[in-house]
């Protein structure tokens, strides 16, 4: 495959529990593009994934995320898994980074319960999301509005309702990545 994101780092933000797939599907499809993917976590040393009904594989923890920079980053994938989420939004660290993306205009994607954490009040700015009737509500008052659609591109952002849409995410996900990392090379 053509190595359109050569020289760009992307950041995986999960904690244990993570929906393994929503992470290794789109991992493997931008590692194919020859970017370079990183795990920020909350954890240390190893996170635990969660494949179906119980807890999956472990994966090395590149950097812990208090000690993550939004800047040292070009792009962030946001898992869902409901536990992994729940620690993340405990974490000023997360609302840093995320706000720093969402700041910067810089690329993100999110699936299922990934999509909460970009719920930070006055981050969204207008920005058009695909997202779960129960996380409406913060999204909206941080500024989002809600499509009716499962997978949503819009702008910098790329989000999907979850795994039913995995392929289609995945697909968007590497378009949007490759379009805005191609502008940013130009640039």
């Amino acid at each position: 495959m053509d190595q359109t994101l050569a020289g760009k780092s992307i950041a995986i933000l999960v904690s244990n529990g993570f929906e393994e797939a929503e992470m290794t599907e789109p991992q493997r499809a931008l590692i194919k593009t020859g970017a370079t993917l990183r795990t920020i976590s909350t954890e240390t040393g190893l996170v635990n994934g969660w494949h179906g009904k119980s807890w999956g594989h472990y994966f090395p923890v590149d950097k812990h995320l208090s000690e993550a920079l939004g800047a040292d980053f070009d792009m962030l994938l946001l898992p869902g898994g409901e536990r992994s989420v729940a620690k993340l939004q405990q974490s000023a660290h997360t609302r840093r980074i995320v706000g720093h993306f969402l700041d910067a205009g810089k690329p993100i994607a999110a699936i299922d319960q990934g999509i909460q954490l970009l719920a930070i009040p006055g981050k969204l700015r207008g920005r058009l999301l695909a997202a779960p009737e129960a996380y409406r509500a913060d999204l909206t008052a941080a500024g989002g509005k809600i499509s009716d659609e499962a997978l949503v591109v819009d702008d910098i952002t790329v989000s999907a309702l979850g795994q039913d849409q995995l392929n289609e995410f995945v697909e968007a996900v590497v378009k949007l990545f490759t379009e805005l990392g191609s502008v940013r090379k130009a640039a």
